[in-house]
């Protein structure tokens, strides 16, 4: 990965509609070049997807979790992705360290509504028990790069 691919990822991760011609302004090449090396970037798995930041206000998805996962036994991540990915809720799930094997983020309407699919998280295998904590305020939410 050199300078120019680097740009390129800034361009995307910024804003994942851009042009092939914006993406090449940004990296200093012309957009059929652009287009190359970003189909180059996605082949080679550096760039896994494209997405949309939406705001769950839009959603009338208010409530939001951050949910500790304990397991039964010793499961592989990808156990605990089959166990959680048929549940719509859970927006991020991922291994953590700690007492916790995992950890979600997980957006709801309302508290009924979280409570359901905690439940529903709580119902799959190799799931224990789970720990909640619910978000009152939102201070700070930036783009990541993954």
């Amino acid at each position: 990965m050199d300078s120019i691919d680097e740009a390129i990822i800034r361009c995307v991760v910024r804003n994942a509609r851009a042009t092939y011609s914006e993406i090449g302004r940004e990296a200093g090449l012309s957009a059929s070049a652009a287009k190359r090396r970003l189909d180059r970037l996605v082949k080679s798995g550096a760039i896994r997807g494209f997405t949309a930041l939406v705001d769950p206000q839009s959603l009338a998805w208010h409530t939001e979790a951050y949910v500790e996962v304990y397991c039964t036994g010793n499961p592989t991540p990808a156990d605990l992705l089959t166990a959680l990915e048929d549940i719509p809720e859970v927006v991020e799930a991922c291994t953590v360290s700690g007492a916790a094997d995992a950890l979600l983020y997980m957006l709801a309407k309302d508290i009924p509504h979280l409570e359901q699919a905690i439940q529903r998280v709580r119902a799959t295998k190799p799931i224990d028990r789970t720990e909640s904590t619910i978000v009152l305020s939102r201070l700070l939410n930036r783009p990541r790069l993954h």
